[in-house]
């Protein structure tokens, strides 16, 4: 049996799934070498890299170097950072902020010169800003503009992608559902990108949007890519805990700046959990908020920035001050309540150094690439430059690739999960959240396995993207059961200290039962 057939045919030279920063940057790579198809399931302008506050980091600033942000980069990977990715990421970093700014991206200045911000684990000034907190919609913007005055770059909104076409092993185009018209779309073409950022929405409470539904790494799995770190989860530790608001991130830059975090007793309580307070890694500061929380049965703990001068929020971080203010909050007068969620995923569909897969003609760049960059912990502000630098090196290798000959194809019948979206979301969120147990990722594990359930008759978006949830929420409790220790993003409270025998990467193959570690 199959669904939605007959099925529309597009053909193209290439596909980006993805118009964040690493879709739109390939994007503008492959222009000149034949047509490009951008495609997004939701509003071209909706992506995590839009919602990217914190910044951009380059050692461009006088008293930086480029060997100091690739050592600031590999401690906070916690010993799983690829070498040579880090150091690809980080020479390429300047070139490429000078050509963004080329472009017009409007970064923030002090009068002539370009103004540089220091966040969490950062050893210098060199986190780029713009507008305050809308580092990553700026960039999007220029980078959209740009792509859309190269001939051959269209943009197209689709549903969902739900599948690769395989032929002879290569990935020869993806299967997309319309929700316009509840049809299958299928669009060939001689090399397919990657780009569909995060996997938040898994999660219970995300500092996401909803389009971050793990799409990418699931689609790749399920064709057989080898999926490496997924186990590897951030967790933001201050996102707005209000109850009528979505989880709003509130920057890592806030407590760059000076912000304080205190408990319900107006403690400041970091001081007990690392030595940089306010300052440690995230992955430590939301752990330490979390204990903390379970230490005082207080229900959030609070941003403090009202020690601040008069004016400075409102000025530094507009959007995070008007958003705040919008929800009854004050940042210059109240302390804003805040828990950790989740993220940012430092493992997905693991590529080379030029973003390609384990399979043939299949490419990713982005949050949904595992290169190797961030290790078990991203540092702040690497995310954006990794979009840029590795969507720009993607882009490149792509254009290598040949045309193809005929393609035949069969839309195949999806299996979708037994389980709603809630459910499977608090069961993530409980198992695979900031502290994790055997027992209980062992027993979530056992429990999702278990929620299959097999073909409907008229799915639609939704149903895709629960279907892609349910396969991520898989690979995360597989992973982080097999791995048998504490490292960056990944606590376990039965294994508390890092094992030199788990200093691997963790890799996950469709038909293989177990995880391996290399």
């Amino acid at each position: 049996m199959v669904i939605n057939a007959p099925f529309q045919r597009i053909r193209t030279d290439f596909v980006v799934v993805g118009a964040g920063v690493a879709g739109l940057r390939a994007a503008i790579e492959l222009a000149a070498a034949g047509r490009v198809l951008v495609i997004a399931k939701d509003s071209l302008r909706e992506s995590s890299s839009e919602y990217a506050q914190g910044g951009i980091a380059a050692a461009l600033n006088d008293d930086d170097e480029v060997e100091l942000h690739e050592q600031d980069t590999l401690v906070a990977g916690d010993g799983l950072c690829d070498p040579e990715a880090v150091r690809t990421l980080v020479e390429e970093a300047p070139a490429a902020i000078e050509q963004l700014i080329e472009w017009g991206t409007a970064f923030d200045r002090e009068g002539a010169r370009l103004l540089f911000a220091r966040e969490g684990a950062h050893s210098r000034n060199r986190v780029l800003h713009a507008y305050g907190d809308s580092t990553g919609s700026e960039i999007v913007r220029t980078l959209r503009q740009h792509a859309r005055s190269l001939e051959g770059v269209a943009f197209q909104s689709f549903a969902a992608v739900t599948d690769f076409l395989l032929q002879d092993g290569e990935v020869v185009g993806v299967w997309a559902f319309d929700e316009m018209t509840h049809s299958t779309v299928l669009i060939e073409a001689r090399a397919v990108l990657l780009a569909t950022g995060g996997l938040g929405r898994v999660f219970e409470n995300t500092t996401n949007p909803d389009v971050a539904t793990g799409d990418g790494v699931a689609c790749g799995y399920r064709a057989g890519a080898v999926i490496s770190d997924i186990e590897f989860v951030q967790f933001h530790p201050t996102a707005l805990y209000v109850e009528s608001a979505p989880r709003f991130l509130l920057s890592e830059a806030l407590r760059g700046e000076g912000a304080y975090l205190r408990n319900a007793s107006g403690e400041r309580f970091m001081e007990r959990y690392h030595p940089l307070k306010e300052l440690a890694p995230r992955d430590v500061v939301s752990r330490s908020i979390v204990m903390e929380l379970r230490a005082t049965g207080d229900a959030s703990a609070f941003l403090d920035m009202t020690h601040l001068p008069a004016g400075f929020v409102r000025e530094r971080f507009p959007r995070i001050y008007e958003t705040c203010l919008s929800y009854g909050v004050n940042l210059e007068t109240t302390q804003a309540p805040v828990r950790p969620a989740a993220h940012y995923a430092m493992g997905g569909v693991k590529t080379d150094l030029n973003g390609l897969t384990s399979l043939p003609r299949l490419y990713a760049a982005g949050e949904v690439a595992c290169t190797g960059v961030h290790g078990a912990n991203r540092l702040a502000s690497n995310s954006l430059l990794e979009g840029v630098v590795f969507g720009a090196r993607a882009g490149k290798a792509m254009r290598q690739m040949t045309d193809l000959h005929t393609v035949s194809a069969i839309p195949q019948t999806p299996v979708f999960p037994a389980i709603s979206e809630r459910d499977l979301r608090a069961i993530a969120w409980n198992s695979c959240g900031v502290l994790r147990n055997g027992p209980e990722l062992d027993a979530s594990h056992k429990r999702l396995l278990a929620n299959f359930q097999g073909a409907q008759t008229s799915p639609g978006r939704a149903s895709f993207e629960l279907r892609n949830m349910h396969q991520v929420a898989l690979l995360i409790s597989q992973a982080a059961l097999a791995r048998q220790e504490s490292r960056g993003g990944h606590y376990r409270t039965d294994f508390p200290a890092k094992s030199p025998a788990f200093q691997k990467h963790s890799l996950i193959v469709k038909g293989d039962d177990h995880v391996a570690f290399a």
